[in-house]
């Protein structure tokens, strides 16, 4: 399991859950789980991108547990979920509906948010039974479907095969990446975050990432490496919100627009000039609102149909 070295104080420090619960998944994976706000509040549901954690939530935690219930929890292998060898879209997509039997009532709707690979965790569940019974909306943060490496611009050199090749090495890189330095900071900047980021979320993130363990992070690499969810993207029917910033380079604004194009019930499509990868830590506000948009559009007003 992970170091979790995540900061300590200020926005980004991640609040204490109200209750923790274990998860398991269909192969027997453990999910540790939080659950943050008001047990009568309507549910949020929020699942984590590659190398991050339940800490990478702070902001959103922080802000919506005033009057939702948010649950958040870690992707195996991160943070508090034991590593599995099963680094799928399906154990992906069974993770999600574990944590979704565990944490809702049967029938109870919530919207789904998912960052990058929380994403794609999303998609990979777009056709299960257990997650149309509970999903009302979905956020889509930073995130695609296929294609991933030929269209990173972490590496600045023309699209092509050594551009792909160079980028697969990167991104599969079984180095450690070692203590949180300036360097290290300079080069997570880079990569993942819009060049007017404040350093106080360049810290955040990094010291997320840096806690993943490397044989986590290459594992899941591969799988990202090989990914092909566009046929999932047609069927997620539900109300559906994107959100990208122009800055990406992990998963830039193509497969954004690409999402938009295809996704039967588009109800959003936000791209964000100057912001990067980590768009929920960038721009909390934004995204933020964004869920309280759609619970208040498709949980609550529900609700109130139904009443």
């Amino acid at each position: 399991m992970s170091r979790l070295t995540h900061v300590a104080f200020g926005p980004y420090a991640p609040p204490t859950p109200d209750r923790v619960l274990t998860a398991v998944s269909a192969d027997g994976a453990r999910l540790h789980v939080e659950v943050h706000g008001p047990d009568d509040a309507p549910p949020v549901v929020l699942a984590h991108g590659w190398t991050c954690s339940t800490a990478f939530w702070a902001a959103q935690i922080r802000e919506l547990a005033v009057d939702h219930r948010v649950i958040a929890y870690d992707q195996r292998g991160h943070g508090r979920s034991p590593a599995s060898p099963a680094c799928t879209t399906e154990a992906l997509a069974d993770d999600l509906e574990a944590v979704l039997a565990k944490t809702l009532a049967p029938g109870e709707k919530a919207v789904i948010v998912g960052h990058s690979m929380g994403g794609m965790t999303v998609l990979a569940a777009s056709a299960r039974p257990r997650f149309r019974d509970h999903a009302a909306a979905v956020l889509l943060c930073s995130t695609g479907s296929s294609r991933l490496v030929a269209e990173s611009l972490v590496v600045p050199l023309p699209a092509g095969r050594v551009r792909t090749w160079l980028t697969a090495r990167i991104l599969g890189s079984r180095a450690p990446l070692g203590p949180v330095t300036p360097v290290a900071l300079r080069i997570l900047k880079y990569a993942t975050m819009g060049a007017g980021s404040a350093p106080h979320m360049v810290e955040a993130c990094a010291r997320i990432v840096h806690a993943c363990p490397r044989a986590v992070r290459h594992a899941w690499s591969r799988m990202l490496d090989a990914l092909d969810l566009d046929h999932a993207v047609r069927e997620l029917r539900l109300p559906t919100a994107v959100v990208v910033g122009t800055a990406d380079r992990m998963t830039p604004p193509v497969h954004a627009r690409s999402l938009v194009a295809a996704l039967p019930h588009c109800v959003g499509s936000t791209e964000l000039p100057g912001v990067g990868h980590m768009t929920p830590v960038e721009a909390p506000e934004l995204v933020t609102g964004t869920i309280r948009e759609l619970v208040s559009a498709y949980v609550t007003d529900a609700v109130k149909e139904g009443a």
